[in-house]
């Protein structure tokens, strides 16, 4: 027979105590996280006391001007936010399976996998059960594996850097991204051959945000050939906004081959026949370790690991 004898059980904690610290931790004031969760300040007082008191310590340092998490208060808001992210997730598990849908799972992606990969993995899953509600997002992998943490997305394909916390994190790498130069269809180099770094380090370029591991390996690649980096640069990786601004101007930008090859197919830009030596860092699926995946996340795997061989050339490792 299970023992149950979780702390959590015999301190009696209320969900309320959840829902207070995480609204403290976003509002920094006790008088609007009651306001939020519609309860007196001093009821929400109370809470908070309470649950320090069974926990023995302070969660929240109290400072003139309103409340500060402590070291222990970061430690609890960040697991009450994964509580109450599994809490919401079962309820609305529970009421896609009465109204006789499968379920639902939350999915991540940075932009290449984002265009090749998940297309023909969704389109996978809806084939084998319609009814299943996918919500997907494509972000940086840092937005995305806060979600992941946060509980808030089942499954990333994106990449895990030094400074991550791969606490309950599973990585299975896929493959490396290499990148290319883009311009507008017409631009004066695309007539050139033979083309150098030496013939386009005068053009106006579009880079990654300074501190990036791509835009330090692009200007490292200039400095290799004994070349100055461009000058005349423009930061951003907004696809939106690169593509518009090639459109309209003779500027080049740096972007992942697979991104480029989908805007080329549609017109909007021409490959820059230069060699680009540099790369960007392998990306993979990842997953924690200290949830179970819901019948739908499993599904969603499934499909991913199909997807991914015959466009990276390996199957995901099945579970």
């Amino acid at each position: 027979m299970t023992n149950y004898t979780h702390w959590f059980i015999r301190a009696r904690l209320k969900t309320r105590q959840l829902l207070l610290i995480v609204a403290l931790a976003e509002e920094g004031n006790i008088h609007r996280a009651a306001q939020v969760l519609n309860m007196t300040q001093p009821a929400a007082s109370k809470l908070l006391k309470d649950l320090e008191d069974v926990l023995e310590v302070s969660l929240f340092e109290r400072l003139p001007r309103g409340m500060r998490p402590t070291w222990y208060g970061e430690t609890m808001i960040r697991h009450a936010r994964v509580a109450l992210a599994s809490l919401n997730q079962a309820h609305e598990e529970l009421t896609a399976l009465k109204a006789g849908r499968f379920g639902q799972v939350g999915i991540g992606a940075i932009t290449s996998p984002g265009l090749t990969l998940l297309p023909t993995a969704v389109a996978m899953v809806k084939q084998e059960q319609p009814t299943l509600r996918i919500a997907l997002e494509i972000e940086t992998s840092p937005v995305l594996i806060e979600r992941l943490q946060q509980g808030k997305l089942d499954i990333l394909v994106a990449r895990l850097f030094a400074e991550h916390d791969k606490t309950n994190l599973r990585y299975e790498p896929l493959t490396e991204e290499p990148v290319c130069a883009i311009a507008r269809p017409g631009h004066p180099l695309l007539g050139m051959t033979g083309l150098t770094l030496r013939d386009a380090v005068g053009a106006g370029w579009i880079v990654p945000p300074a501190g990036s591991v791509l835009r330090h390996r692009f200007e490292l690649m200039f400095q290799e050939e004994g070349l100055a980096p461009p000058i005349n640069v423009i930061e951003s990786a907004a696809l939106l906004f690169i593509t518009r601004m090639l459109q309209q101007s003779d500027m080049l930008a740096v972007i992942a081959v697979d991104v480029a090859h989908y805007y080329a197919a549609h017109g909007i830009v021409a490959i820059v026949p230069l060699e680009i030596p540099c790369h960007m860092d392998a990306f993979g699926l990842i997953t924690r370790t200290d949830r179970l995946p819901s019948p739908a996340a499993k599904v969603m795997m499934k499909a991913l690991r199909a997807a991914s061989l015959p466009l990276y050339g390996r199957k995901l490792e099945a579970e």
